[in-house]
C-alpha cells in the first residue's frame, strides 16, 4: 500500500476519496430493471434471470422442505458456530428495546412514545463469491426482536448456511431471486413475492443503485452504501502482523474495498507494508485483495491529535484502535460505524459472532447514519393524553399561538372544548 508521510491537511481530502463510480451509467442500466419487474411482475423476473445469470427459474420461492433441509447438509461445528452467533447477537440487540416512559410535561398533560415493528421486511442476501449467511442473522434477529410480521429474503444462493440462518431468524418467505430484479420484487410486489415496507442489506453496485431508485419513489432502505471499508489506527503498541490481518480481512472483500492505516510511526507502518506482502501470498482471495490493497493507502501523522481529526473526517465503516488506551481514544472518535479496540479485537469477531450489527454506513455515511440495530426495524408512534383539567392548562396556551399562526380552526377546536367546561361549571 501506499506510504504517505505527513501530509499537509489541505491534502488530506484526495488522500481520503474513496473509489468513484460512475452513477448515472449504473442507474442507467438499472432503471430498466425495475421497470420490467414493475410491469410484468415474475415473469419478468424470469426473463432477467435467463438473460443476465443464464438461469431458468421455475417456482420462485425456496419450498419448506428446502429450507428444513438445509440442517442437514451442514456440519456440527458450523451449526454450533451459527447458534452461538446467533445468541450473542440476540443477546446484544434484545437490550436495545426500550419500554415507554410516560412524561408529564405540565400537570394533567401526559406524552410517551411507544415502538411498532415495521410489518413487513425485505432482506437481500447476495450471491457472488461468498454465502453471506452471516448478514442473514445480522438483518434478521433485529427484525424477529423487533416484531416484524412478515420477513421476506431474496438471495440468488441457495447454500445451506443460508436456509439454515434463515430458519432460525423466523424468516417467512424466501426466494431465490439475484440482482436489482430482486429489490423490485420486494420494492413493488409481484404474483409471488410479497411487497415490503423497507429493504435491507448489502449487494453490488447493481443492487445498491437499485435500493436508492426505489427509495426515491417512496420505499424505505436501511441506508446508502457502497463498498466495504476499514480504517486501522496503530502506534507503536500495536503488532504488525495482526494489523496487516485486519486490513487484507477488508480487501479481501472485493477489489473496491478500501482500506486505510494511519499511523505516528514511520517504522511500524513499514512493518506493516512487509507483513502485508508476506500475508498476501496464502489468501485463496489473493488477486482480489492486491488490487484492494494496492489503491489503498497509509499515512503516517505526526501526533494523536491529528490523526484523530483524520479519522473523524474519514468516518470508517469499521475503525479499529490498535492503540495504548484504545478506550480512551474511542471516546473522541465521532465519525465511524463501528470500533474495535485493542490488539484482541478484530474486526471479523464484529462481522460474525460478538453480537454488534455488520450492516454499517460506508463511504463516508458514518458522519450521518449509524448501523443496523432494532431501531431499524420499528416505528416510534407517539402517544398523549390529556385530561380536562390539562387542557385548562395548555389550551390557552395553544389559542395564543394558533392565532399567531392565522390558524382559526385549531383555536377553535381547543376554545369549544374550554367553553364547553366552562359552562358545565357554571352550572
Amino acid at each position: 500500500m501506499k506510504i504517505i508521510k505527513y501530509p499537509k491537511r489541505e491534502d488530506w481530502p484526495g488522500l481520503l476519496t474513496r473509489p468513484v463510480l460512475n452513477f448515472k451509467e449504473i442507474e442507467a442500466s438499472v432503471s430498466p430493471i425495475l421497470e420490467e419487474v414493475q410491469k410484468h411482475g415474475d415473469e419478468g423476473i424470469r426473463r432477467l434471470a435467463e438473460r443476465f445469470d443464464g438461469v431458468t427459474l421455475g417456482d420462485l420461492a425456496f419450498s419448506n422442505k428446502e429450507i428444513d433441509d438445509a440442517e442437514g447438509q451442514l456440519d456440527e461445528a458450523l451449526k454450533e458456530a451459527i447458534g452461538q452467533a446467533y445468541r450473542n447477537i440476540y443477546l446484544f440487540h434484545q437490550q436495545q428495546l426500550t419500554a415507554p416512559e410516560k412524561v408529564e410535561t405540565m400537570p394533567g398533560v401526559t406524552c410517551w412514545r411507544r415502538s411498532v415493528g415495521i410489518e413487513k421486511v425485505g432482506i437481500y442476501i447476495p450471491g457472488g463469491t461468498a454465502p453471506l449467511f452471516s448478514t442473514v442473522l445480522m438483518l434478521g434477529i433485529p427484525a424477529q426482536i423487533a416484531g416484524s410480521k412478515e420477513i421476506v429474503l431474496c438471495t440468488p444462493s441457495a447454500h445451506p448456511a443460508i436456509l439454515y440462518a434463515a430458519k432460525l431468524v423466523g424468516v417467512t418467505r424466501a426466494y431465490r431471486i439475484g440482482g436489482a430484479q430482486a429489490i423490485a420484487a420486494m420494492a413493488y410486489g409481484t404474483e409471488s413475492v410479497p411487497q415490503v415496507y423497507k429493504i435491507f442489506g448489502p449487494g453490488n453496485q447493481y443492487v445498491m443503485a437499485a435500493k436508492m431508485l426505489v427509495s426515491k419513489e417512496g420505499m424505505a432502505i436501511d441506508m446508502p452504501a457502497g463498498p466495504s471499508e476499514v480504517a486501522v489506527y496503530a502506534d507503536e503498541t500495536a503488532v504488525p502482523d495482526f494489523v496487516a490481518s485486519d486490513l487484507l480481512s477488508q480487501a479481501e472483500h472485493g477489489k473496491d474495498s478500501q482500506v486505510l492505516l494511519v499511523s505516528t510511526s514511520v517504522s511500524f507502518v513499514e512493518a506493516v507494508n512487509r507483513c502485508l506482502m508476506e500475508q498476501l501470498e496464502a489468501l485463496p482471495r489473493k488477486d482480489m485483495a492486491s488490487i484492494s490493497i494496492d489503491n489503498s493507502t497509509a499515512v503516517v501523522v505526526a501526533h494523536a491529535d491529528e490523526a484523530i481529526a483524520m479519522l473523524n473526517e474519514y468516518a470508517a465503516e469499521h475503525l479499529i484502535l490498535c492503540v495504548e488506551n484504545a478506550e480512551e481514544v474511542s471516546e473522541r472518535i465521532v465519525n465511524a460505524g463501528s470500533i474495535f479496540l485493542g490488539n484482541y479485537t478484530p474486526e471479523s469477531c464484529g462481522d460474525y459472532a460478538s453480537g454488534t450489527n455488520h450492516t454499517l454506513p460506508t463511504n463516508g455515511y458514518a458522519r450521518a447514519y449509524s448501523g443496523v440495530s432494532v431501531d431499524s426495524f420499528v416505528k416510534k408512534i407517539t402517544v398523549q393524553h390529556i385530561s380536562q383539567q390539562g387542557l385548562l392548562n395548555l389550551g390557552p396556551l395553544v389559542e395564543v399561538m394558533a392565532e399567531a399562526e392565522s390558524l382559526q380552526a385549531h383555536k377553535r377546536a381547543v376554545s369549544v372544548r374550554l367553553k364547553q367546561m366552562n359552562e358545565y361549571n357554571e352550572k
